[in-house]
Parts: structure tokens; sequence; C-alpha cells
């Protein structure tokens, strides 16, 4: 693909056409959240982000520091700056937060002006639209373009950039996988390492100053009585069998966390392997990658392709399958696209139904999937979630051709200014 200056290209190509169209799809949520914003309400597990707020703010119950909590501790941070307008205009607030880290990643990734660049931020801001209803309405839809200006910047602000990763890590667990694969082949995994020791260790001091420091790795074990969430890749075969009405299998409401799982035939065994899998595939990643980068593949086609990889890891291999993952197939997806063009239209053009599958299923037609066991329903979500595997060894086996190649293997390749 090539890097002609936007100057020479279309209209739509032009940096005001973006940000008209950047500002046309952020009035679009806007509206869509105005009866909630207007009634004092809320979207999603906001509710559960507010009620968090205040109850630190009015009772001085903080989670993960008066409590074991489910998250990170920094996810805190986002829930209480979005508490500034008070409890009514909590959703106002945290649209604003989204938006306004939207901006800033849309204004990184489109600084070099080409045509590739801009592709690729046309493509993120489609995909965001089509996860809207988790892109705005979760945590991770904060954590994701803290994600890709952290890997834009990596090579020319590795400070600033470890230090992004590092937060966005603290605030979900997901941004590791950028990290392990920057730690992999990187020049700067030193400075990646440091700052993000640094980051944390400026994390566990303020937890430690609250009194809460026993409970600053609670998030970590949060998940390990979970079952198989009812979206999870590996539950699949779990969910046909109860809606086929085999092995006894059937669908458990959680109430504690909120959350569906399937149980019952293969569904406890399965989850007892989902962790030590996910540790296997993980390393097995790593040590591709620095097979490849030792035979002399580009260093940024590898962060950028070990990321895809690592990413796909922490969700073909989880117990948990929760919609706004997809969210982060996105973003590391977006930073390849601008880093590496038409190498990466096979993964691109993958999003495109998974994000549009994940949304049919979760909120669209969710009850009829949980309530009703509907078989139209469940074939959505077994298509999203081939997808999904596929996105994960397409990753792998392109790890491998750059690896046998030990160059980069298309035409738009990493700049050496740029590469990480």
């Amino acid at each position: 693909m090539s890097s002609t200056p936007v100057s020479a290209e279309p209209r739509y190509m032009r940096t005001s056409f973006l940000w008209m169209s950047f500002g046309v799809l952020h009035l679009l949520f806007f509206g869509l959240l105005s009866p909630l914003i207007f009634t004092g309400e809320v979207l999603s597990d906001i509710q559960f982000y507010r009620q968090w707020a205040f109850e630190g703010i009015d009772n001085g119950h903080w989670q993960g520091i008066s409590t074991a909590w489910v998250y990170p501790i920094g996810a805190l941070a986002p829930m209480l700056l979005a508490a500034v307008f008070g409890y009514g205009a909590y959703q106002f607030a945290w649209f604003l937060i989204f938006a306004g880290l939207n901006a800033a990643a849309l204004a990184v990734l489109t600084k070099q002006r080409t045509r590739q660049r801009f592709i690729a931020a046309y493509w993120w801001m489609g995909i965001t639209a089509l996860l809207g209803p988790v892109a705005v309405g979760r945590v991770d839809g904060l954590t994701v373009p803290l994600v890709i200006i952290g890997m834009l910047l990596l090579a020319r602000r590795p400070v600033l950039a470890s230090a992004l990763l590092a937060a966005a890590t603290w605030i979900k667990v997901w941004p590791a996988a950028v990290i392990l694969a920057a730690l992999a082949v990187s020049r700067r995994r030193l400075t990646v390492l440091v700052t993000g020791a640094a980051v944390s260790a400026a994390v566990a001091v303020v937890v430690a100053a609250s009194g809460g420091l026993r409970y600053l790795l609670s998030f970590v074990g949060a998940q390990g009585d979970r079952g198989m969430q009812l979206e999870a890749p590996f539950t699949t075969p779990g969910l046909w069998q109860a809606i086929l009405g085999q092995s006894g299998a059937y669908i458990f409401e959680d109430t504690v966390i909120n959350t569906r799982e399937v149980r019952g035939a293969w569904g406890e065994p399965v989850a007892a392997l989902m962790t030590p899998l996910l540790a296997l595939a993980a390393v097995a990643v790593v040590v591709l990658l620095l097979w490849a980068l030792r035979r002399g593949a580009d260093a940024g086609s590898l962060l950028a392709t070990g990321s895809l990889a690592l990413v796909g890891a922490f969700i073909v291999f989880n117990k948990v399958g929760s919609p706004q993952f997809m969210l982060w197939l996105g973003a590391v997806t977006a930073v390849g696209l601008a880093w590496q063009g038409r190498s990466w239209r096979v993964p691109a053009l993958m999003m495109i139904p998974v994000a549009a599958l994940t949304t049919l299923v979760y909120p669209m037609f969710y009850a009829a999937l949980y309530d009703d066991l509907n078989a139209g329903v469940a074939a959505m979500l077994t298509v999203r979630n081939l997808l999904v595997m596929a996105l994960f060894v397409w990753a792998v086996m392109h790890i491998v051709q750059l690896a046998r190649t030990g160059r980069t293997v298309n035409e738009s390749a990493v700049l050496p200014e740029q590469a990480p």
C-alpha cells in the first residue's frame, strides 16, 4: 500500500473529512445515549462503575482497597473521574472520557498523514461503531485508545508509551499481551520493563498508603471459580449440547457476577483446562516471536503480529467470553493496518463480521440465547467464535511466515524510525 501524502488523495482522505467522520460517529453515540444521559441513567456495566465509585466517595468503601475486586485497582481512576459532575451526570462524563481518549488515539494514529494511516483510522472507527454498546459501555473501551497510542509511540517516545501500556494494564489486564510482545521483540524492551515496573511500584505505594495492599492482586484469582461463560470460544460445543438437550449441559445464571455459564457435561473439565492452556499458548507465541526475531524478522511486524497472537490467545483460551474482548482485537488490528497495510487485510476483513456478529448476539439477541436457547443466535455466536479462532491461527502463521522470510513480507514495511 502506498504512503502517498494525503494532499494527493481524494477529499475523503483529508484531515478535515477524517475529523468530521469522527465527530459524526461520536454525535451518533451521544444521540443514542441521550435518553440515559438526560434521565440520569447509565448503560450496561457503567451501573456497576457508578455504584463502586460512589460507594467510595460517600461511604469510604473502596473496591480493591477495602475489599477484593474483580478489576485491577487502576480501573478506579476512570470510574472516579466519571463522577466529577455528580451521580446523575455519570453517563455524560463517561462519554466525554471515551470520546476524548478516542480523539487522542486518532490524532496519534494519523499524525503521519499517509493513506495507510488514514485507512487504519477509518477502519478503527468502523469497528468501534459496530461494537458500539460495549465500546462505550465497558471500561475496555477506555483501554483501547491507550493501547493504540502506546503501540504507536513505542519507537519515538518509549517511556511515555510504556507508561501508557502499563497504566492500561492496571485498568484491565489484557494490554499485558502487548507488553509481553514488546518485551519479546522490541529494542526498547528494557525501557518497557523498567517503566512498567515503576508504574506498578507507584500503584502499589498508593494502594499500600490507602491500607489496601493485601487486595492489590485480588483480581488475579477473581475468575478462578468461574465456569465456562456462555460466549467463550471453547464453550461452543457445550452450548450446542444444551440446545440439543444432550449430556446434561445447561445454562447457569451466576447472579453474583452477573454472567451466564454452561454447566454440566464437559463444562467443568473444560473450565479447569482453560488457565493452563492459556499460559501454554502465551509461552508458545513468545517462543515463536523470539525464534522469528533471531531469524531477522522485522521487529515492527513482529510486535503487531505478536500482539494480535497474544491477544487472540487471551480470548480463545479463556473461560470468560465477554463481548468487549473483541475491542482488544480491534486495537491491535488497527495498529497492524497502520504499520503493515495490505498484508493485514485478512484480519481487517475478518474483524468486520466478528464485530457485527458480536453486537447481534450481545446485546441485540442475547436474551433469546440464554432464555430460549435460540439455535439461530447460537449459530451466529458459533461463526463469531470460529472467526476469532481463525484470527489467532492467522497471527501465529504470520509469525512463522515472518520467521521464514527473515524480513517484512510486504511492500509497506515499518520505516526504520518507526520500528519499536
